[in-house]
């Protein structure tokens, strides 16, 4: 039987030559290696600051404290996202509101945003969830009016766009480097602005909150990225392109052979990177993700992994309900009974696609 994986990152000898000529050189952490990556990664995204740190969650974080959003603050965000979005904005002290999202790109609703806002409100995080950037322009206008920090969760959106313009550079943006992510170094994030003094304080937060060696201006933590780390990226980073048009190409043979099922859209003006190919499979019952798992089910049987991003929204989650969270986001909590990830990854053989496509169309023509 043959065995496709939801995701396989994808390291060459490139990365592997990188790696050795940084430990041969003993500048382990927070060298030159890591000031190159933010160089390329800034210039990819079209921003004047790019802040290596070590992990998307360590970006997000740092981002909502350079902003100033701190103790008695709300922070605008999704619920149907990964719990990281949501904890880093109580690591920072303030309260996430949760905002209902979009059942056409899985993404916060910008027609719901400006009911949520409130005296206390600092900041918006949008999500572009799966790779799919948000309705920026529509977030934008929202934050401009009422004078918010917006924060962009472009962790699963490294080179995604709208109207030609980089995720990640139309507030601060934060980008993850995980294994599974469009590009890896390992663990490790960035954090994207043209702003020099919300730049200056992410890079005394990251690393103990020093201003210069020694002299502490503020408080910090220990988030710097490593040159290992970094090396991997710099080459990675290169690679981007050519994953990211393998990843559209696959989805594309997705979208245009897969029957049965709800596959992914993409907003006119948008490109979608794929991090994950997203499809949703309706059950007759409402709140039932009865016909979704029998899917994933009979896929598992054939070597297809899946998986479900995410079945349960943040709001819903049992920590969230004990912070008195018991907000009705219908839109969100329907998806959750609904969403499959299907394999999309660079990786994929077009006997891959073929396989994947045909167990999916005999599984939804049995249903």
């Amino acid at each position: 039987m043959k065995n496709i994986p939801i995701s396989r990152p994808l390291i060459g000898d490139e990365e592997k030559e990188a790696v050795l000529a940084v430990l041969e050189s003993g500048q382990l952490t927070q060298g030159p290696r890591v000031r190159r990556f933010e160089e390329a990664f800034a210039a990819m995204c079209g921003v004047q600051e790019a802040i290596a740190v070590n992990s998307g969650t360590a970006a997000l974080m740092i981002a909502l404290l350079a902003h100033g959003v701190g103790p008695g603050d709300e922070v605008i965000t999704s619920p149907f996202t990964f719990a990281a979005t949501a904890n880093a904005v109580l690591f920072s002290g303030a309260r996430p509101v949760f905002v209902d999202v979009s059942d056409v790109d899985f993404n916060i609703d910008p027609a719901l945003i400006e009911a949520k806002v409130t005296p206390r409100t600092k900041a918006i995080i949008p999500v572009h969830l799966f790779g799919h950037p948000c309705d920026m322009a529509a977030i934008m206008a929202i934050a401009e009016r009422h004078r918010l920090a917006v924060i962009e969760d472009a962790c699963q959106a490294v080179a995604a766009t709208v109207s030609d313009k980089k995720a990640g550079s139309f507030g601060s943006g934060c980008f993850s480097f995980y294994a599974t992510k469009n590009m890896t170094t390992g663990e490790g994030g960035m954090i994207t602005t043209n702003d020099p003094q919300i730049a200056e304080k992410a890079r005394m937060i990251r690393n103990h909150g020093q201003a210069a060696r020694y002299s502490a201006a503020t408080t910090g933590y220990n988030f710097r990225l490593t040159d290992v780390a970094a090396a991997i990226g710099i080459v990675q980073l290169t690679r981007l392109a050519r994953f990211t048009e393998r990843r559209r190409a696959n989805a594309a043979y997705l979208s245009q052979h897969l029957r049965g099922v709800i596959t992914p859209t993409e907003r006119l003006g948008c490109r979608h990177v794929y991090h994950q190919y997203t499809i949703r499979v309706p059950s007759a019952q409402p709140d039932s993700s009865q016909a979704r798992d029998v899917l994933a089910a009979r896929l598992e049987s054939t070597g297809i992994q899946t998986t479900v991003y995410y079945p349960t929204p943040i709001h819903q989650q049992p920590y969230y309900r004990g912070l008195g969270y018991n907000d009705s986001l219908p839109v969100a909590e329907r998806l959750s009974c609904e969403v499959l990830s299907l394999p999309v990854h660079p990786a994929l053989t077009q006997d891959d696609l073929k396989t994947i496509v045909a167990a999916v169309n005999e599984s939804t023509e049995e249903a």
